[in-house]
């Protein structure tokens, strides 16, 4: 269970990652692009941030059990 728990917290910690590389190379370029869709890229992450939290707390209470 551990095994495929660190699995998917080191997915949500990569999504996490390009979700914010993404949203600073966008704003890095500006223009239309950036003005569309940053807030998308906003959301994206705090949103992966938020799961990726999640894991680590439920890796946490299955560690401590």
């Amino acid at each position: 269970m551990m095994n495929i728990l660190t699995v998917v917290i080191v997915i949500a910690l990569l999504a996490t990652a390009g979700a914010l590389v993404t949203g600073i190379v966008s704003m890095a370029h500006g223009g239309k692009f950036d003005r569309k869709h940053s807030p998308q890229f906003m959301f994206a992450r705090v949103g992966l941030q938020g799961i990726t939290l999640l894991l680590l707390i439920v890796a946490l209470v299955v560690a401590f059990q």
